[in-house]
């Protein structure tokens, strides 16, 4: 074993002991009822053991999605091992309170402690073990993934990515989706022992299952958040449909009946993603007649030179406008803007806090295009938010719910509108109102179009947890979920010998998902009373809130908070609702909808 591996062992080693004499001192052993000094001190502890590993643990992760090799696999199971590993123990260790008084603050950061991980480990040390290695091998697995459609010329992601958004070729885009879903096809054996094992880690600490714990994140009885899904979905459904009967149509107009039936399932294949979650990339095949296009914002970044860095930066000034102070020197320094040429990566986008502090960055393989200029405000957000937490308690350094961290780059994101463009320098002139439903439609086909694939992901994994998806089913299921949700169907003949969820990041990472239709209905709801701070009375989707200090304001005070307090209390002070409302959302599509509805007379709508 090198020496930096020792260190890093000897290390953990020490902490996890630490651990053990936490949770051992003082109290565990005497006779008398814990008070609430005992509790204090107890949870006091905890969170300087957890924020010592919670470092070690994303400096690792950082190493091992950058640098994918099998030692980095190792160290960072290893890592993530230790700090699991301690969360479990001390989480067991903390029913000993539960009968104890104590302030508020103390038993919200006692419940926090419970719900820390999405994959808790058994109390089996080998089993524990065995299930961080399951799941760093997957992810390192998706990262290493490729499709060889001829033995020289074998593509990972972002070229496959790219096929599905720009190839118009039905047989293409099928030979494409089809290579990249085969890389999950080895991950479904490992997957099936790795729901056991954290339905085993979930049960010890409580849950029925790991699915049933994801869901009491929400300050709220689980079956109340699914009766709050519901509520929301059909207050989106509609929506949703008429886009989708409009999609089908125009493309049964490209390819035919018998290719996309009128009024059926729209093969996945054809929607300009791999996941059939957005279809901004076919917005050429469905763009209204007749409807000037309004800003092609690809060509904008383009034409003015704008690289990588540059969008970065770009990204980095909106939230400056705001208030905020600048990103660290560090963070330029140390985040992986572009795909590396001499090693492999995990692409999928995402912003890292690695110290608590300020040692911030995001991870991506950037292209100059518009999708990503809006990520890179998206995960930028995250960054925000992190360095606006992080002089909470260790337990409260989070969104008010995982949904929250999503939607604020989200929500930030909804103001790169032509009004930004041109005081940014982009645009030169402001497009014609009347290109205002082109801009809505290519909005829809990201933000309407994603809610039901948001929806089916989750709906999929709870079920595999709960056991009430076998795994002689999993991939029937996922289409199922599919079908039902989304309209999509597969684009060639699947079986129980392939894995379909597994070529989805999250499914290999164990990221839940629910976080994200959530956060598609808040920041709705958050770009709504920022534009009512800023003073705006236009229509919502023309409202962009650069340069707004009451709107930045208000959103410090909501990310400062962190999850100090339950999300429905943060979410009334930051915009006077007391409960997720996805009016907003309709609000913004209102005149989309509209004219779907006119375009939609006489086709079908549903499946």
């Amino acid at each position: 074993m090198s020496p930096a591996v020792l260190r890093l062992s000897g290390c953990l080693a020490v902490l996890v002991t630490s651990v053990s004499a936490a949770a051992q001192t003082p109290g565990a052993a005497a006779t008398h009822p814990a008070t609430a000094a005992d509790a204090e001190a107890f949870i006091a502890r905890a969170e300087s053991v957890l924020a010592v590993l919670a470092v070690k643990q994303e400096r690792t992760d950082w190493v091992a999605s950058t640098y994918i090799t099998y030692d980095t696999e190792v160290l960072t199971a290893e890592a993530q091992a230790a700090y699991s590993g301690a969360v479990r123990d001390l989480a067991l260790e903390a029913r000993r309170f539960a009968a104890t008084p104590m302030s508020a603050v103390t038993r919200r950061k006692f419940a926090l402690l419970r719900l820390a991980l999405a994959a808790p480990p058994p109390s089996d040390p080998l089993e524990a073990v065995e299930l961080t290695r399951l799941k760093s091998g997957m992810k390192a697995e998706y990262g290493r993934g490729t499709w060889c459609r001829a033995p020289d010329a074998c593509l990972q992601i972002t070229d496959i990515e790219r096929i599905l958004a720009s190839s118009h070729d039905p047989a293409e885009l099928a030979a494409a989706w089809q290579g990249w879903h085969r890389i999950a096809v080895p991950m479904r054996d490992r997957y099936t022992r790795f729901v056991a094992l954290s339905n085993a880690g979930a049960r010890a600490l409580g849950f029925a299952d790991a699915g049933a714990m994801w869901r009491a994140g929400y300050d709220m009885p689980a079956d109340s958040l699914t009766a709050e899904v519901n509520r929301l979905w059909e207050q989106l459904r509609p929506l949703y449909e008429q886009l989708h009967a409009y999609v089908r149509a125009r493309l049964v107009a490209r390819y035919g009946a018998a290719v996309v039936p009128p009024d059926g399932l729209i093969p996945g294949h054809l929607l300009g993603n791999l996941w059939a979650q957005e279809w901004s990339n076919i917005y050429d095949l469905v763009a209204p007649s007749g409807v000037p296009a309004g800003v092609d914002l690809t060509a904008l970044l383009r034409a003015r030179g704008l690289d990588e860095r540059g969008m970065v930066r770009a990204g980095e000034r909106f939230y400056v406008s705001l208030g905020f102070d600048s990103l660290p020197v560090t963070f330029w320094e140390r985040s992986q803007f572009t795909k590396p040429r001499d090693r492999d990566v995990v692409c999928h986008a995402s912003a890292w806090d690695l110290d608590g502090a300020d040692d911030l960055r995001i991870k991506m393989c950037i292209q100059v295009t518009a999708s990503d200029f809006v990520t890179i405000h998206h995960e930028l957000g995250h960054n925000f938010y992190q360095r606006a937490y992080a002089g909470q308690p260790f337990l409260f350094q989070g969104g008010a719910n995982d949904g929250f961290h999503e939607a604020i780059g989200d929500a930030v994101a909804l103001s790169v509108t032509p009004r930004y463009l041109q005081r940014i320098g982009l645009l030169d002139t402001l497009p014609s109102a009347a290109s205002d439903t082109a801009a809505l439609l290519r909005i829809a086909l990201d933000k309407i179009a994603f809610l039901p694939f948001g929806l089916a992901l989750d709906g999929w994994r709870w079920g595999v947890f709960a056991g009430t998806i076998t795994p002689d089913r999993y991939n029937a299921a996922w289409w199922d979920l599919k079908h039902r949700y989304q309209g999509v169907a597969e684009p060639v003949a699947r079986s129980e010998q392939d894995f379909d969820p597994g070529a989805k990041y999250h499914v290999a990472a164990n990221v839940p998902y629910l976080r994200y239709f959530i956060a598609h209905v808040l920041q709705f709801q958050f770009h709504r009373a920022w534009c009512r701070a800023a003073g705006w009375t236009g229509p919502l989707y023309q409202c962009s809130v650069f340069g707004s200090a009451a709107a930045g304001a208000g959103l410090a005070r909501m990310l400062q908070a962190g999850q100090s307090r339950p999300w429905q209390e943060i979410l009334f002070a930051a915009t006077g609702d007391r409960q997720m409302d996805a009016t907003a959302l309709v609000e913004y599509f209102q005149p989309l909808l509209v004219w779907l509805e006119r375009q939609n007379r006489g086709v079908p709508v549903g499946w």
